[in-house]
This record gives structure tokens, sequence and C-alpha cells, in this order.
């Protein structure tokens, strides 16, 4: 029988990182009631910017202008890897589906193209990536054009320093200039925050204060860059208004986590999913989980919740993520999948884990550990079977990837994600057409 306080629903996605609220999304677009289980807390790392793929191979660094012959390389190469599965015309339609779905919760995205973007960071080097925030795009088009910049930062701000950036760039773009300024308001306060500064800019008198102490150090710059502070809730109002002011294009330059751009994500995503329909359960985990004697559902036990104690599921997305998102846990002999128990490719024994140089080019052994699937996305026992057959995994917590140095988290995420939904709904109809 099944609990009164129980979520009955066909999908429960664990997991609330990119790869999770990637699944929820998909599912909910899909007509699939959908509940979510666990924090989001992971997003707030984010930079904003959606890699989909920037490097391979990655012993020997090679960088692509296109992430779409990156990935055909791939396929040919390495073809075990997530991404290598799944073919182009799913990957497009899968970043479309997913800044459509933050544009609409107010977090526009530049629209995609074929190729990679180069960003500025906050270090003064330069990132390639696919999905660009609108408030960056700006500084895609100076960097390209080399045109007189300026930079902006302000006196007390952590971990930003304009002068740092353009002494970093500027010998391959030297129309950098740069100036620090006192954030209006807060000219007695020793140490800023990245959000605080965002909030404050939402105020329309603050805006405007700021706008003036700038505008008369403009000279000859065409743009002017900025740390990405210009608001939180209502960024794409408080960059507009910065522009209009200021009478030249403006951008944000991705801070040090956690981020702005990282807290922009996580409001949009929570919008988007929860204006879809999806249960979420962000303060929760799963405690126990059990498939019913027929096989048709799971029951997942939940802690830290005041209602709704279990949820009863048709099918499951597991998007727990790797170490830190506690997906994989791992001890001095071994890693293992924290829910059920489910086998890990590794490494043979530990002492494969790392290689004797920190820094070798083709990572560690261990950043490649993760869950084998089949080719529905299914994860697979100690037999070589699926653990349950609507059971799917998604994101980081696949084997044969090393999404870090191959620049691919947001692509992972989110490709797998559509992916794996793509069959959970085509299991889930078939039976009910049945």
């Amino acid at each position: 029988m099944t609990d009164a306080r129980s979520d009955c629903v066909d999908v429960a996605v664990i997991g609330a990182g990119m790869a999770g609220m990637a699944a929820a999304l998909f599912a909910a677009q899909r007509g699939l009631s959908c509940v979510q289980i666990g924090n989001g807390g992971d997003i707030l790392f984010a930079s904003g910017l959606l890699d989909l793929l920037g490097v391979h191979p990655v012993a020997e660094g090679r960088m692509w202008r296109s992430p779409y012959e990156g990935i055909a390389a791939l396929a040919r190469e390495e073809p075990a890897h997530p991404l290598a599965r799944i073919d182009a015309v799913s990957i497009r339609t899968a970043f479309e589906s997913f800044i459509g779905a933050l544009g609409t919760a107010g977090l526009a995205y530049a629209p995609l193209g074929e190729q990679n973007r180069q960003v500025l960071t906050s270090i003064g080097t330069i990132k390639t990536t696919l999905g660009v925030p609108q408030s960056m795009l700006a500084g895609v088009e100076a960097l390209r054009a080399r045109a007189p910049c300026l930079l902006v930062d302000f006196r007390g701000l952590r971990e930003f320093s304009a002068r740092q950036i353009a002494a970093t760039a500027g010998e391959h773009w030297p129309g950098l200039r740069h100036r620090r300024i006192e954030f209006p308001g807060y000219e007695a306060t020793p140490e800023l925050y990245a959000a605080h500064l965002a909030r404050a800019l939402e105020n329309g008198e603050t805006r405007a204060r700021t706008i003036s102490l700038v505008k008369p150090l403009l000279g000859d710059a065409r743009t002017v860059g900025f740390p990405a502070v210009l608001g939180l809730a209502r960024s794409l109002e408080v960059h507009a208004a910065f522009e209009a002011g200021l009478g030249v294009p403006v951008f944000e330059i991705p801070t040090m986590p956690t981020s702005v751009p990282g807290l922009r994500m996580l409001g949009a995503l929570e919008s988007a999913v929860s204006a879809r329909g999806v249960r979420r359960r962000h303060q929760a985990r799963v405690r126990a989980f059990g498939f019913a004697g027929d096989g048709r559902t799971a029951t997942l036990a939940l802690d830290g919740v005041s209602h709704g104690k279990s949820v009863v599921a048709r099918a499951v997305v597991l998007a727990t993520g790797r170490f830190t998102g506690r997906g994989l846990t791992a001890d001095r002999a071994s890693v293992r999948e924290s829910i059920l128990g489910l086998p890990v490719d590794q490494p043979a024994s530990r002492a494969s884990w790392h290689r004797r140089d920190f820094l070798h080019p083709s990572g560690h052994a261990i950043n490649r550990a993760g869950l084998n699937v089949d080719e529905l996305w299914r994860p697979l026992d100690a037999h070589g079977k699926p653990a349950w057959s609507r059971l799917f995994a998604v994101g980081s917590i696949l084997a044969h990837q090393d999404w870090m140095r191959s620049k691919c988290g947001s692509g992972l995420a989110i490709a797998t994600a559509w992916a794996a939904i793509k069959q959970v709904a085509h299991q889930l109809q078939t039976v009910r057409g049945g």
C-alpha cells in the first residue's frame, strides 16, 4: 500500500545540480510529472558560462573552435565517453531548450552558434565556451576586435582586480585600461561582497551614482567591463541601464565562486522547473531505495522533509554528481556509489588512482571513475545488466569522462539529461500504450 504521505510521480530526479535541474526541466517539458530531490548548492559555483566541449584530447590540451567538430573527434577516439554517444542534433536541441527555459525565467543568453566563444576571465586568461549570458556578450566582441576597453572594479571587492586582468591580458589586448572606484554607499566598508553589490545596483539611485562615477573615466573606450555584479534578480534591467547611461556596450566578467552568475542561474532554474510543475524537495536526501515486487515502481524514503516522507516513482534519474555532490564516496580501498551501491568503474587498486605528477596533462584515472550505463542510459549492476529497467544516470556520475579537463561540464549535464529523459518518456509512454 502506498503511504498517504507519498508523492506518486512519473519521474523522481535525485540531484539538483546542473544535470538534475536539466533532467527535471526536460521531464516536465515532456509532460511527465516529476519530483526533484536534493539541494542545488553546487550551481552557486557556476560561472554562468555553458561549456559543451573545449579540449580534446586532454593529454594534448587541444582547444576546439567548434565543439561539434571536437565531439566528432571524441566519438572516433573515445567512443565510451558519454558525449560521444549523443548525436549532434540532440545536443543542439538540448542546449536550445535549456537556455530557452533560462530566458523565460529572466536569464537571457546570447543565441547559440556552431562555434565556441572566447571570454575574458577574472584572472585575465581567456576561456573557451559555447553558451554566454547576454550580459557578457559585449566582452566577447571587444576581445575579438581588441577594441579600446575600460575595466572597472570597486575598492574592497574580494578576488577581483581590474589591474591584474589588464596586466595579464594586456600583452594580447593593448587597448585595455583599468580604473578602481568607490562603490556608492559603501565607502567606509573595508570588504565588499559581489552579491551585496548586485542587490544594491537594483536600486535606481545607487545605479545612477555608479554610472556617474564611471562616465568621466571612459576616454576612448568603446566598451566597459565590470565584475559580474550588475543586478541579481533584475540583471537585464541593470545591464540595460548601464549601457544607456554610459553610451557604450557594457559587459560583465565572471567572478570567482560563489558567484552572482551562479546565484542568477540557480534562481532561474528553480523558477523554470517550479513553473513547469516540478515538485521540489530541496532539503531532502534519499535514505532508502526499494523496488515494488512487480518492478513497476520504486519507492524512495526521504530524510529532511516535514511532509511527503517518501516518493513513489515509475522511473528514477540519478543525477547525484561525483564526490562533491556525494554521488560517489571513497575510502582507502575503493570508490562506491552512495545510494544503491551500484558498481563503479574505477582503477583496480588505489595505487592506480593518481599519477605521480599532480599536474600530469592526461589527468588522474580517478577523475574518470563513475557508473557504466547501457545504450538507454541505465546504470549496470555487477552482472553487466541494468540495475532496474527504469533507473537512469546522467551527468558527472557517468564513467569514462574527465569533464573538468575537457571543459565539458555543462554539456555533459545538459546533453545526457536530454538523452536519458527521452528514454524515460519513451518507456513510460510505451507502458501506458500497452
